[in-house]
C-alpha cells in the first residue's frame, strides 16, 4: 500500500509521529502495571505481588499485540485503524468464531509472530530475586514514614508526571491530549496516518468518546446561504438543468447494494486501464450500463457495509465514526423509504443474513421501511431450499436469494420501494461448488467472487424481465463500499472510495450514456425522489444529479481524519482546520502533485467543506435529519 511512497524523509518523519503514539498507547494499556510497580508499599517487594504484576503485563501488551496485529490483515478492506465502534458494529453477529478460525489459518504467519513476540515478553521479563526488599538506607521516621516509604512516593509523582505527558503527547500547554487526526501532521497522505497510529491507541482513543462536535465556522445566517441539506422542490432553481420531466411518476425503486463491487472491477468503467485492454470481470453490468446512467467519478462515502446503508438510503455520509454506532442513530432519520411512505408506497429490505445482522434490520425499520425478509424469511419459503443455500459464513448465496427477492417483490402492492444488501462478495471470498471450475482463481481473490455476484445480477434481471413490475420500475446499482485492489489508481485516498452509480429505467425515460460529472451514494435519495417528482421536504446531504449542473456535482467522505472534498477538476483534504493537500484528480490520477496554495478554487472549496462539516454536525448534534411540520 505505501511502496510508492515511503521516501527516507518521510519515513523518520513516520517513525518520529510513531514513537508518539507508541509510547502514549503503551502508557495507556500498562497504567495498571506501573500503578503495581511504583506504589509506596513494602508489599509490593514480595514475591506474590511480582509474579502478579508480571502477568498483568503479559496479559496487557498480548492484547495489544494482537490488536495490531490483527489490524495489519483488516486495514486492507476499511484503509483505516480499528476503533472503539468496532465492539458495536459486530454486536450482532454469531458467527465471529469461526471467521477468526479461518483467518488464524490464513494467517499462520502472523500467528507464530505473536507467539514469539509474547514468547519474549515472558522470557525477557526481569524478575527480582527473592522476596527480601534490598534496603537503601537505615528506616527511620518521619512522622511514620520510612525513607524507603518518602523516596518511592516522591518516584511515583516523578513517574506518573512523566505518563501524563507521554499519555498527552507532550508537555507544553499548547499540547492537547493526542487523537487519531494528529497523525496526520507526520504523513503526506491521510491514508498513511495508519502507519504512524497503532491500534490500541485508536481503540482508546474513540470509546465512549463524542463523534460530533459542532464547529463553529459561520453563523447560522452564513450557514444556510452556503449550504443546506434541505430539499424542497417547490423553490425552483432557473440554473437546473433538467434531463427528465418532474411530473409524479408512480414508479417503483429498487435499489441493489452490491458487497464489495466496486469501479475497479467493472470494465464499463475502465476501459483506459491496462492500455485500453481491461475487460473486468463485469460482464452483465457493462452490459447494463449501455443502457443506463452513469457517472465517470462516482463515489461511495465510507469504507464499511455499516456506512452504505445510511449513506445510499438516508443520504447521511460517514463523518468520523459510522453513524448507526453513535448517540445520533436514535435521531429521527428518514430515507428513501420513509419519505415514499408519504406517497403510500410499500416499502422491504432484503438481506440475506441472519435477521438482525450488522443492524441493518433496526436501522431499516428506523428509515420507514415497513418489512424485512433475511436468512429467516428465505427459509421459511418454499419454492426455495433455505438455509442448504447459506454459503457457511455470512448469509444465503446471491444467486438463489436474489432470485427469491425478484419473485417476492412480484407479490408487493404496487407501488412499492425496495432494497437488497448482497453478501457474496465478501471475505472469505467463496463461491458455490457448482461455479468452481467456470469461475477459477484469477487475479486477486474476490475476482471469481465479483464473477459470480454479476452472473447472479444477470439471472436476477432475466427474472425480474418477467414480472408485472419490471416495466414500472427504476432500478440503482451501487457498492456498499470498495475492496481489495490491483491497481494503483484505486489504491490512493481517493481512490479506495471509487464505487459505481448506475440508474436503469427500462421505459428509457432516463437518457443512457457516462455522464463527466461527479456523483456519490448521498446523491442517490434526492436523485431518486427529485426523478418521481416527489414534492415534499426532506433532510438529504446528496444532491439531485438529473437536475443539477455537471460544474456544481461534489463528493465529500472522511479518511483517518481528513475530509476529501471532491469538485470541479480537484480534490481538496481538509483537517477540520486547514488544508492540507489540493489535487488534480482528473489529470494526477495518482495524486502524486499538491497544489496547495497554488489554484483559486481552493478557497472557495474550504468555504463549502466548512459548511458542510458544520452542517452536518449540527443536524446530527440537534436531531435536525427530518422536517419537522
Amino acid at each position: 500500500m505505501f511502496k510508492e511512497d515511503l521516501n527516507g524523509t518521510l519515513l523518520s518523519e513516520v517513525f518520529k509521529g510513531g514513537f508518539m503514539f507508541d509510547t502514549s498507547s503503551i502508557l495507556y494499556t500498562n497504567a495498571l502495571y506501573i500503578l503495581l510497580m511504583i506504589l509506596p508499599l513494602w508489599l509490593k517487594e514480595s514475591d506474590g505481588w511480582q509474579k502478579t504484576a508480571r502477568w498483568v503485563f503479559i496479559i496487557c501488551n498480548t492484547i495489544c499485540i494482537a490488536a495490531n496485529l490483527i489490524d495489519s490483515v483488516y486495514f486492507k478492506y476499511t484503509g483505516r485503524r480499528t476503533t472503539g465502534t468496532v465492539f458495536s458494529e459486530f454486536s450482532n453477529e454469531g458467527n465471529l468464531a469461526s471467521i477468526f478460525g479461518v483467518e488464524l489459518l490464513n494467517h499462520w504467519y502472523l500467528v507464530l509472530l505473536a507467539v514469539l513476540l509474547i514468547f519474549f515478553l515472558w522470557k525477557c521479563y526481569f524478575m527480582p530475586k527473592g522476596n527480601k526488599p534490598v534496603m537503601i538506607a537505615k528506616p527511620y521516621s518521619v512522622k511514620g514514614m520510612t525513607t524507603y516509604h518518602l523516596l518511592h512516593l516522591i518516584c511515583m509523582v516523578v513517574i506518573v508526571i512523566l505518563c501524563v505527558i507521554g499519555m498527552r503527547g507532550g508537555a507544553t500547554t499548547a499540547v492537547r491530549p493526542i487523537t487519531i487526526s494528529n497523525a496526520n501532521q507526520y504523513v503526506d497522505k491521510p491514508l498513511q496516518a495508519a502507519i504512524v497510529l497503532n491500534t490500541p491507541f485508536s481503540i482508546i482513543r474513540t470509546i465512549d468518546k463524542p463523534s460530533f462536535v459542532v464547529p463553529d465556522y459561520y453563523t447560522e445566517t452564513e450557514l444556510d446561504e452556503i449550504y443546506s441539506p434541505l430539499h424542497n422542490m417547490s423553490v425552483t432553481n432557473d440554473s437546473l438543468q433538467v434531463e427528465a420531466p418532474r411530473t409524479d411518476k408512480r414508479k417503483n425503486v429498487v435499489v441493489l447494494i452490491i458487497e464489495s463491487f466496486g469501479r475497479e472491477y467493472i470494465g464499463g468503467y475502465n476501459k483506459w486501464l491496462d492500455n485500453g485492454n481491461y475487460k473486468g470481470y463485469t460482464p452483465f453490468v457493462d452490459s447494463l450500463m449501455e443502457h443506463s446512467a452513469t457517472w465517470l467519478y462516482s463515489y461511495c462515502n465510507g469504507r464499511k457495509s455499516i456506512d452504505g446503508m445510511p449513506s445510499i438510503l438516508s443520504s447521511i455520509p460517514m463523518f468520523v465514526e459510522p453513524f448507526f454506532l453513535t448517540p445520533s442513530s436514535m435521531n429521527d432519520v428518514s430515507g428513501i423509504a420513509g419519505e415514499l411512505k408519504k406517497r403510500g408506497y410499500y416499502s422491504a429490505f432484503f438481506h440475506g443474513a441472519e435477521n438482525g445482522s450488522m443492524g441493518f434490520q433496526a436501522f431499516a425499520r428506523t428509515t420507514g421501511f415497513t418489512d424485512y425478509f433475511g436468512r429467516t424469511e428465505y427459509d421459511a419459503d418454499d419454492r426455495f431450499d433455505g438455509d442448504k443455500d447459506f454459503d457457511g459464513t455470512w448469509a444465503i448465496w446471491d444467486e438463489p436469494f436474489f432470485q427469491f427477492y425478484a419473485l417476492k417483490m412480484s407479490e408487493f402492492k404496487q407501488p412499492f420501494m425496495t432494497a437488497i444488501f448482497s453478501a457474496s462478495s465478501h471475505h472469505p471470498y467463496v463461491i458455490p461448488e457448482e461455479y468452481k471450475d467456470i469461475y477459477p482463481e484469477e487475479g486477486i481473490v474476490i475476482h471469481k467472487c465479483i464473477r459470480y455476484t454479476d452472473n447472479a445480477l444477470r439471472k436476477f434481471f432475466a427474472t425480474a424481465k418477467k414480472q408485472p413490475w419490471y416495466d414500472n420500475t427504476v432500478f440503482v446499482l451501487t457498492s456498499d463500499h470498495t475492496n481489495l485492489s490491483d491497481h494503483d489508481y484505486y489504491q490512493t485516498d481517493l481512490g479506495g472510495f471509487c464505487s459505481p452509480i448506475i440508474i436503469f429505467d427500462p421505459s428509457g425515460e432516463i437518457q443512457p450514456g457516462m455522464r463527466d460529472a461527479i456523483a456519490q451514494q448521498i446523491d442517490i435519495m434526492p436523485t431518486v425522489l427529485g426523478y418521481l417528482g416527489y414534492d415534499k421536504p426532506y433532510v438529504a446531504f446528496g444532491c439531485d444529479l438529473f437536475t443539477t449542473a455537471p460544474e456544481d456535482t461534489w463528493a465529500v467522505n472522511y479518511l483517518n481524519g481528513i475530509y476529501q472534498y471532491v469538485k470541479g477538476d480537484y480534490l481538496l483534504q481538509f483537517d477540520g482546520k486547514e488544508t492540507k493537500a489540493v489535487y488534480n484528480f482528473r489529470k494526477d490520477l495518482l495524486l502524486k502533485e499538491n497544489l496547495k496554495g497554488k489554484v483559486p478554487q481552493q478557497a472557495q472549496m474550504e468555504r463549502e467543506v466548512k459548511a458542510i462539516i458544520q452542517s452536518y454536525m449540527t443536524r446530527m448534534t440537534g436531531n435536525q435529519l427530518v422536517v419537522r411540520k
